[in-house]
């Protein structure tokens, strides 16, 4: 089913892009922007997550670190439903951490901040609640500090999406806002898109590890 105003939607199960292990990658992200910019329907009543293999006798045991990664639904928000002035709501609480390098060897900053202020690309610090005008730089982050799995986008002609999830399987939010600064292919300035993803863990290196 699509979205629909007012109606409550659960991140962990869905489409073929939804639950699933493996980490982010360029590739991914490429890959659905070159695509036709739509707004992803709703998944329907799927497994919230993916099966996590036993481990086998005398393996280590797993750390927040080293479990499987496990990702729920992708949500997509594109021009024109998406535009300046639309506003995403979190709980609070919510610590934000950029992911710097995005496009060639991404790795977290080192510094995160409290929502929704956040440093974009370029190292501006902007309110990141509030999508910007086409053109303003772009805005990566892993968030964290979940106790419920919650969002809000409320768009600027009235409509509220909401999408819940289970913060306590996924307690991690990718926030992925594109709005028309990135040159490079096959962006070339022309892609305005939000996209918003809970994650098991965090799956990239802290910037004194990636280098």
């Amino acid at each position: 089913m699509n979205i629909i105003r007012g109606e409550r939607q659960d991140a962990e199960g869905g489409h073929a892009d939804g639950a699933r292990k493996g980490t982010l990658t360029r590739r991914g992200v490429l890959g659905g922007l070159a695509a036709i910019p739509v707004l992803y329907g709703i998944g329907s009543t799927a497994p919230a997550l993916a099966t996590t293999p036993k481990p086998k006798p005398g393996a280590p045991k797993a750390t927040a670190d080293t479990a499987e990664l496990v990702r729920g639904v992708e949500r997509r928000y594109n021009a024109p439903l998406l535009s300046p002035g639309t506003r995403l709501v979190l709980p609070d609480g919510i610590k934000a951490v950029p992911i710097q390098d995005y496009y060639h060897r991404p790795h977290l900053a080192a510094v995160e901040s409290a929502w929704p202020r956040m440093r974009a690309v370029g190292g501006a610090t902007v309110n990141a609640s509030i999508i910007p005008e086409a053109g303003a730089p772009t805005r990566i982050a892993m968030l964290s500090g979940f106790k419920v799995g919650w969002y809000e986008l409320i768009h600027a002609n009235g409509r509220a999406d909401r999408v819940t999830w289970d913060a306590s399987k996924l307690p991690f939010l990718w926030f992925y806002g594109e709005f028309g600064a990135t040159n490079e292919a096959p962006y070339q300035n022309r892609f305005y898109t939000l996209a918003l993803q809970p994650f098991s863990r965090n799956p990239y290196l802290p910037q004194s590890l990636a280098s």
